[in-house]
């Protein structure tokens, strides 16, 4: 169902990316449409994953620089019967935390100083078997591919502003601005919703990776109280990649409204407890 609802949402942004692209240049826009997201999107394919890390000043580590947490994320990733990623930590004391990469074979795990020291071993288990179910679910690719899409439809949008746009659209000049307005507006809202269905899933599949979905539920809850009152300056300074992390390390933020890239921590403890209540594979 998660990934039926994330194939739908993906489909409705390139519907409104090829739109804008019509809109913008006629049956001639609707190309330079698809080579832009299709140059955008190989280079985020190849790239997106040094940028992430470099961009939230992540410093890649071995198991002599972090044996526990290295250890840890090895075992979860036999766990998974995933290839051991590469790990790196931050230098951030907000508990944090996320994972990308194109592929299983090339990803990358990253938590920050803050989650290594406030969490227990426990928590922090809890915590990258999340990461790991996003790797293994591939929705670092997924995201990857949706954020460059909106970034490039909001330069579609700006080519609009400052080249006039197609005024022979059905909808003419009125079209145009609809486009420069609205595209921008209805894309980072897809983005946003796929980024919520994406983290139910790495929940629930992270919950079954470390096999106690109470790990992860109290993880959560310490983190989301963490985030509210300790500033990160890298995420602060990029905030494009905010989406990718386990929790909003934004301090503006709402929760679970059309505009927020992360679902409510409430609901997602709620329904780990319900996991744990059910039963199940972790007793």
């Amino acid at each position: 169902m998660a990934m039926m609802k994330t194939f739908m949402l993906m489909a409705a942004l390139t519907a409104i990316f090829l739109v804008g692209g019509f809109l913008l240049g006629g049956e001639g826009g609707i190309v330079i449409a698809l080579v832009i997201a299709a140059g955008t999107n190989l280079f985020a394919y190849w790239n997106s994953d040094k940028m992430v890390l470099r961009m939230n000043g992540a410093r890649q580590i071995d198991r002599a620089a972090a044996p526990e947490f290295y250890g840890i994320v090895e075992q979860l990733a036999q766990r998974a019967d995933l290839p051991m990623p590469k790990v790196f930590v931050m230098e951030t004391a907000q508990p944090n935390a996320f994972a990308t990469g194109r592929n299983p074979e090339n990803a990358s795990v990253a938590a920050t100083k803050g989650l290594l020291q406030m969490m227990t071993a426990e928590e922090i288990a809890g915590v990258m078997a999340h990461e790991l179910a996003h790797v293994k679910n591939r929705d670092t690719l997924i995201m990857t591919i949706t954020a460059t899409m909106a970034g490039a439809l909001s330069m579609l949008a700006s080519f609009a502003m400052f080249f006039g746009g197609n005024r022979n659209n059905p909808l003419g000049f009125i079209g145009v601005i609809l486009m420069m307005i609205l595209a921008p507006l209805a894309a980072a809202m897809v983005q946003m919703a796929i980024s919520r269905t994406r983290e139910y899933g790495a929940d629930a599949g992270g919950a079954e990776i470390c096999g106690h979905p109470l790990w992860l539920a109290s993880a959560l809850e310490k983190m989301d109280r963490a985030a509210r009152g300790i500033d990160n300056k890298a995420a602060e300074a990029n905030p494009a990649s905010a989406h990718v992390y386990i929790i909003n390390p934004l301090h503006a933020h709402k929760v679970d409204g059309l505009f927020s890239t992360h679902p409510a921590t409430a609901e997602r403890i709620r329904r780990l407890r319900a996991m744990a209540g059910a039963g199940g594979p972790w007793g």
